[in-house]
């Protein structure tokens, strides 16, 4: 035997146990395929009577997680993700059974129901035997002699004579070498689900627009919250104190002649109340744009986030270079905000906050030690970071187990 199928051999050998393993959960969920396909089946035939008609939408329903987890396994296995895409169930019983039959992705799990119900166990039973199999006709000539006479059989003959042991063991080969196909089995299992399970592009395309006109919806309710909010706080802060500059230059300017000394009280008062209302405006345009993003970049404003932190914060910035304005000014308010809940709810002693990615995706992680168990509740804070992430094409990620720690992963893609 050459190197290359030496080095083939091995290589088989070596992914025989993930297989044998894929192949063996594949057949427990073949178990649970059969029993949902025959409840189906159940279902279906009393509808045809009306009974089993309002339990329809439902059994479908109960049935996705099982596809769901095939796809997850499917997808770990070939090293690609596996999108789940369902149109949802809701409305009254007319309009779940019409979204139930219009869904292509409920055909689909069909579909393979009703392929895993079939071929899933056979397939395990065949990857334990196999190898096990071949073991097995390996080791006779070893312990042939220890068993009674006539006890041992081998596929059909029994092992009683040194001839019929040798046979045994030319049989090892053959079945070996089915059993190390066995990793070419799993794949192909895995292949099956995938194209089965993958929705088509018409319906990833379908969910995608229906994605961004989601998050677009929430990105115009963010801009004219933020909009309202500008207004608020220029109508009650800057505007309001910029109007009370005018009236005491007016009042100053009756009292210059009468009372020249009241006159130049006015006008003192007159320069705070200005000095207040422009550090009001830079606030205000420091929340829409922090000048600092320009001038030193978002890994320097960020270090000046962390600086100005109650908790003591660590930063780590693993990818430097400017971003895109929109990007830069979403990860920096996504930064302020995560900081902000960590500060008011999480307990924790201690704040990290890693920036990095690629150049076409920002990914930022805040994390804390505290108590955990932060939910992103609508109208919050951390609510407020997904849709930022959103308006930008991005995701957040939430991890806060009871007990803690929690880091909050947000990724903003930076093409154009």
């Amino acid at each position: 035997m050459n190197d290359g199928r030496w080095r083939r051999f091995a290589e088989r050998l070596r992914r025989l146990p993930a297989a044998v393993g894929y192949l063996v959960i594949g057949g427990v969920t073949g178990l649970f395929a059969l029993f949902g396909a025959m409840g189906l089946f159940l279902v279906a035939v009393l509808s045809l009577i009306g009974v089993g008609i309002p339990a329809l939408p439902e059994a479908a329903r109960v049935l996705r997680p099982l596809a769901a987890f095939e796809r997850r396994r499917a997808a770990a296995r070939l090293g690609t993700p596996i999108e789940q895409v369902y149109r949802p169930l809701t409305g009254d019983l007319r309009e779940r059974l019409a979204t139930l039959v219009a869904d292509p992705a409920n055909r689909r799990d069909l579909a393979w129901l009703v392929v895993h119900a079939l071929t899933g166990f056979p397939l395990a039973a065949l990857a334990v035997v196999l190898p096990v199999s071949a073991v097995n006709q390996a080791l006779i000539p070893a312990y042939w002699r220890l068993l009674p006479e006539g006890a041992l059989t081998s596929y059909g003959f029994v092992v009683d004579s040194w001839p019929r042991t040798v046979l045994s063991l030319l049989i090892a080969i053959p079945v070996g070498a089915l059993a190390l196909r066995i990793p070419a089995v799993a794949e192909a299992q895995a292949r099956a689900a995938r194209a089965l399970l993958a929705p088509d592009e018409g319906a990833v395309l379908a969910h995608r627009v229906a994605e961004l006109t989601a998050t677009r919806a929430a990105a115009l309710d963010a801009h004219g919250a933020e909009l309202r909010r500008i207004e608020r706080d220029l109508h009650d802060g800057a505007q309001a104190r910029i109007a009370a500059v005018i009236m005491q230059l007016g009042l100053a300017e009756q009292l210059r002649e009468r009372d020249p000394e009241a006159a130049a009280g006015m006008v003192r008062t007159a320069q705070d109340t200005a000095a207040a209302a422009l550090a009001e405006l830079r606030d205000v345009v420091r929340s829409v744009y922090p000048p600092v993003l320009s001038d030193r970049g978002l890994a320097s404003a960020v270090s000046a986030l962390a600086a100005r932190s109650p908790i003591p914060c660590v930063v780590e910035v693993g990818s430097a270079g400017r971003r895109p304005m929109a990007v830069e000014a979403a990860a920096y308010f996504v930064i302020a905000e995560a900081l902000t809940n960590a500060t008011k709810h999480s307990r924790a002693e201690r704040l990290s906050i890693t920036l990095g990615g690629t150049a076409a995706l920002l990914v930022i992680e805040v994390g804390d030690d505290g108590v955990g168990g932060a939910e992103p509740a609508e109208g919050g804070g951390l609510a407020g970071i997904r849709r930022r992430a959103e308006a930008l094409d991005g995701r957040m990620t939430l991890d806060s187990p009871p007990g803690g720690p929690t880091v909050v992963r947000v990724e903003l893609p930076c093409g154009s």
